[in-house]
């Protein structure tokens, strides 16, 4: 019901959702995913770039525990909206492998947690690379909040993320790589969420993380309730507005996890279905939007890693019982998203720009 350090999710507000949530609700619910953090928060007034004022960060998954972050796990990816980036894409089409932390930051700081997640790799699994490395890097845009062209993330941010990450519960909204991010011209940032589903004759666990950075506050729905226009400011008072100027963002980076044994294309059907828990949200997929998902299994970890002469041999659940993993990545990334808003608090950025937070008593009156 709340984060680490107290925040409210979703389900304190009383928002009911579909399926069976893992016992901390969060990607971290797949044994082996950690999940890491570095956020930036400092300065207030105009922007004055290279010195803030600055709201952004770095988050660092990690499909494998840190000692074994070099062995791959199988992936599959899609893409709804290709405004954005996402690093190591053509590998993972390729090959239907990802190894090594992924990072999710800001549009400008892509390149640099991508290389320092390298540099981390280097450091701290020496001898574990192969000729050459392809991480994943991803981004969304902070700049109405955050001094983007600052260069704020650093290598070593990115690195005391990585070095950070845990399992268990883990913190949401104005966090890491969402500290900036904005979804439905309300404060949002990151989000997670998972559920179990039974499927092959096995149970199995299906994490979401979300940098939600996307909508325009008319789409705004949740559990198929149009609030939009209709939030008031507070108990009694009239239609809710943004001030003047806050934009329409739209982006968002989804990461699925699952022990389920899975091959590439069922992870990339996998991935596919996650824009689906998006539109229950609001989210439409606008031209602006970088609308990028990233699926990965953490089972066959003896077939990735077989040499060239011997035959791997892997199992994988049958296609024709994927659709209750279906159900999961898609509860689970609505859920996710609206965890990522009703975390976030309200945040006054570069310019002094502004962008409130989720009414919740307006959300609890919702579902009493």
């Amino acid at each position: 019901m709340a984060s680490p350090a107290g925040r409210p999710r979703a389900r304190a507000l009383g928002v009911p959702f579909d399926g069976e949530p893992g016992p901390y609700n969060a990607i971290t619910d797949v044994a082996g995913v950690l999940v890491g953090y570095r956020t930036l928060i400092r300065g207030t007034g105009p922007l004055r770039v290279g010195e803030g004022p600055v709201r952004t960060g770095v988050t660092a998954i990690l499909p494998r525990p840190h000692a074994d972050a070099a062995t791959p796990v199988l992936a599959g990816l899609f893409r709804m909206n290709g405004n954005g980036e996402l690093t190591g894409s053509h590998m993972i089409e390729e090959t239907g492998q990802l190894a090594l932390p992924i990072t999710v930051t800001n549009t400008h700081a892509c390149g640099v947690t991508r290389d320092a997640t390298i540099l981390w790799a280097l450091r701290a699994l020496p001898g574990a690379l192969d000729a050459w490395a392809l991480p994943v890097a991803a981004e969304t845009y902070d700049g109405f909040l955050n001094d983007i062209n600052g260069g704020h993330v650093t290598a070593a941010d990115t690195i005391a993320a990585i070095d950070a990450a845990t399992g268990g519960p883990i913190e949401e909204g104005s966090v890491g790589g969402g500290t900036g991010m904005l979804s439905f011209e309300l404060k949002a940032g990151s989000g997670t969420a998972s559920r179990r589903a039974a499927s092959a004759g096995g149970r199995y666990t299906v994490g979401v993380f979300v940098q939600a950075n996307f909508g325009r506050r008319r789409n705004l729905m949740i559990r198929g309730h149009r609030l939009g226009a209709e939030l008031p400011t507070a108990p009694g008072e009239g239609p809710w507005a943004p001030p003047p100027g806050v934009p329409e963002k739209s982006s968002i980076i989804g990461v699925a996890a699952t022990d389920a044994p899975l091959l590439p294309h069922q992870l990339a059907r996998l991935a596919r279905r996650m824009p689906l828990g998006v539109a229950w949200t609001g989210g439409l997929a606008y031209h602006t939007s970088g609308d990028l998902f990233l699926a990965f299994s953490t089972a066959n970890r003896e077939a990735v890693l077989a040499g060239g002469d011997t035959l791997a041999r892997a199992e994988f659940v049958p296609d024709l019982a994927l659709n209750p993993l279906f159900d999961a990545v898609v509860h689970a990334t609505e859920e996710a998203i609206l965890n990522a808003l009703v975390a976030a608090e309200p945040m006054t950025g570069r310019d002094d720009h502004f962008v409130p937070a989720l009414p919740h008593d307006a959300v609890r009156r919702l579902f009493a």
